[in-house]
């Protein structure tokens, strides 16, 4: 059996503060939400283009992941995983994103196949906004 079509892929990220991070990837992103808190809980989905931002409080271990305690970078400068977001116009996202609030690191960068930028979320998680300038577009190899 194949989990081609029955499987989605969703960033999940620990929030100190599930609402403010809700309307950073609403507002300012341009995502939707989707699921808010509906359950009693803080868990939230937002929308964001083909895929989810799962947003929740941390915690401690639970049963399931006996070592692990979710928390919020303890060091926004390391890094060992980030959300990577592909657009068709990077200045114009830029302009957009910075006037809703979004604080880029840098200016878009040229690089050799893609012209590129990093915006940090309220927790501190950063996030890479990019376009690629190879002729076959954003789409991986076939």
């Amino acid at each position: 059996m194949s989990t081609r079509n029955e499987m989605v892929v969703a960033h999940f990220i620990v929030s100190d503060d599930v609402e403010r991070s809700r309307r950073f990837y609403t507002d300012v992103l341009g995502g939707k939400t989707v699921i808010g808190g509906e359950a009693g809980d803080a868990v939230t989905y937002v929308a964001l283009a083909n895929s989810w931002v799962i947003i929740n409080e941390g915690g401690g271990p639970t049963d399931d992941k006996p070592t692990v305690t979710l928390e919020t970078p303890p060091d926004p400068d390391r890094v060992s995983s980030f959300l990577n977001i592909r657009v068709a116009d990077i200045a114009a996202v830029y302009e957009e994103w910075s006037a809703r609030g979004a604080e880029f690191l840098t200016p878009p960068k040229v690089h050799e196949t893609e012209i590129r930028a990093y915006v940090r979320d309220p927790d501190g998680y950063i996030i890479e906004v990019g376009q690629t300038t190879l002729d076959r577009g954003w789409r991986p190899p076939s």
